[in-house]
């Protein structure tokens, strides 16, 4: 079941959802509003001839960081890292999605991959996975509003939260845009 927005301002209300940042005025029908922060992390292709999954690629990507007046330029085909502005917490019960605002998936600019999908016990800020699939850059503006959250009731509260120590999470707690941490599957196994 989908939270509606009387269902999110209620959870909000008592704490179970976190969402810091927040203006109630982003609260739509079955959805909060997510905004843009100002770090990107972008990759630096000339350092590396192969992204290799086994092994920790700490100098693939590079920080950018931009001001309130100057947009970041996503150009054609790039595919950068960013960061939403809000930082999440989610209680035992609770699922939530990351989906693009519509308006900007109509002008070629998706915000994830795969990554669209938030455990519960989540704490930390949503790392975007931006792409511009369409043929003109696109400038990306700090605290422009960026993509939606929905929330889904479980069944039941997850025994297991993300972030617990036996699920080995690698992305508990981030608060910027965080490069991949795929490789830790292999050293810790």
């Amino acid at each position: 079941m989908v939270l509606s927005d009387h269902s999110i301002r209620h959870q909000i209300a008592k704490g179970r959802i976190v969402v810091d940042p927040i203006d109630l005025d982003d609260v739509q029908p079955a959805s909060i509003d997510l905004h843009l922060d100002c770090r990107f992390l972008v990759f630096s292709n000339s350092r590396q001839p192969y992204i290799d999954v086994r092994h920790a690629l700490d100098d693939l990507t590079e920080p950018v960081e931009i001001d309130a007046e100057t947009p970041f330029m996503l150009h054609p085909g790039e595919f950068v890292l960013g960061s939403t502005l809000e930082h999440i917490e989610l209680p035992d019960d609770l699922v939530a999605r990351l989906e693009g605002k519509s308006s900007l998936g109509r002008i070629g600019l998706l915000i994830h991959s795969t990554a669209g999908f938030v455990d519960p016990g989540w704490r930390g800020r949503l790392t975007l996975e931006l792409s511009n699939v369409a043929r003109l850059p696109i400038a990306l503006y700090y605290g422009m509003k960026i993509g939606q959250i929905s929330f889904l009731q479980l069944s039941t509260p997850a025994d297991r939260l993300y972030g617990s120590p036996e699920l080995g999470s690698k992305y508990q707690g981030q608060t910027g845009p965080t490069a991949s941490r795929y490789h830790r599957d292999f050293s810790d196994s």
